[in-house]
């Protein structure tokens, strides 16, 4: 019975929607393949995302960047975690090492904790890493002018070269420094249409539209008790932000998946990230968005988002406001465009049976 040992960052869902379609095709392939799964994403957002069974280990093995919430990078917080990280750092390789040996995998897939990586080479097991980013280009992009920062670097960029394969999900970033990369195509779970439901949830009037908000799984709450009411919408809007109006719904009420709402929904309200980004698209659903600023994957995200789907940026001080009527009036005047094919999961599954299993 293979063991196939997961080990994925948590820094939003975009990691797990990734790897949770990869690893359920590769169980498709292997019906006996057995698999654990180390992170801190919660364990009830992983069951909505694997189909198989797996063994959960909440434990992080990296922290991405240090966030005030799911925009705003806290640059001088993360460089001193990442100073703290990588100080003891082959003590620290060890140790995992030790921890990877005794839970005896066949081999690693991590998206992407590079820690993992290292340790796995250490260990003497296979490994291969996938992602849209890497967490080594992100952190010198945010500290390229600290000289002390140069070593960090190359410790995390070795690692990422260790892996025997380093996949790139479409839309990723440039990444020059990886000499094992190999490039594949989006990931995106494919939500129903269900939208009669939600009309039957929601007593819907003919007519209405429904706008889904969700900015990615860092908090990111919007003040919408002080919204404007934009006439003929209504508002599908996170349980836990407690919003009590005429013209919102909570998104847990309408007890369907995620994708299932999304894909019934008329656009999307969301910043940019890789899983609500892919999916939006392959539903052909209508994005609006705000940016995050720096974070030095956003270009990618958004040159794919472009090509691929209705899209527009709402500035953030009109989406904390509420000043949405115009800017989704011009959102549902763009013409539709095809929807794009999300195959990456099933070529990843592909190759790592191949060479792994």
């Amino acid at each position: 019975m293979p063991h196939l040992l997961v080990d994925i960052s948590h820094h939003g869902f975009g990691h797990v929607s990734q790897t949770s379609a990869v690893v359920n095709e590769l169980t498709r392939l292997n019906s006996d393949l057995r698999v654990t799964v180390r992170t801190t994403a919660p364990l009830k957002f992983l069951q909505t995302r694997f189909e198989c069974e797996f063994q959960y280990i909440p434990v992080a093995l990296d922290f991405g960047m240090k966030m005030a919430n799911a925009v705003d990078v806290q640059v001088a917080e993360s460089a001193a975690a990442y100073r703290n990280f990588h100080n003891g750092w082959n003590q620290r390789v060890e140790y995992e090492a030790q921890t990877i040996r005794q839970l005896k995998p066949d081999f690693l897939f991590a998206n992407v904790p590079y820690l993992s990586l290292a340790a796995a080479r250490l260990a003497g097991i296979r490994a291969a890493a996938m992602c849209s980013l890497n967490w080594a280009d992100i952190f010198q992009h945010y500290n390229s002018v600290d000289p002390s920062s140069q070593a960090i670097y190359q410790q995390m960029i070795e690692s990422y070269n260790s892996a025997e394969y380093f996949l790139k999900v479409e839309p990723a970033m440039a990444m020059p420094a990886l000499h094992n990369a190999c490039s594949i195509n989006a990931i995106a779970r494919i939500g129903r249409n269900c939208r009669s439901i939600v009309v039957e949830k929601c007593a819907l009037r003919e007519g209405e539209k429904l706008v889904l908000i969700a900015m990615g799984g860092i908090e990111f709450y919007l003040p919408m008790h002080d919204w404007p009411s934009v006439p003929g919408v209504r508002w599908v809007v996170p349980q836990s932000w407690e919003i009590k109006r005429d013209d919102t719904i909570d998104l847990e009420s309408l007890q369907l998946s995620f994708t299932d709402v999304l894909s019934s929904c008329d656009a999307l309200i969301t910043k940019p990230g890789y899983g609500t980004f892919t999916e939006a698209a392959c539903a052909g659903i209508p994005v609006l968005y705000i940016k995050r600023g720096g974070w030095p994957e956003e270009p990618y995200l958004l040159a794919w988002l472009y090509q691929n789907v209705a899209c527009l940026e709402v500035r953030r001080n009109e989406l904390q406001a509420g000043l949405l009527e115009i800017p989704l009036k011009n959102l549902w005047n763009i013409p539709r465009l095809p929807k794009p094919e999300a195959t990456g999961a099933v070529e990843a599954a592909t190759l790592l049976n191949s060479n792994f299993l």
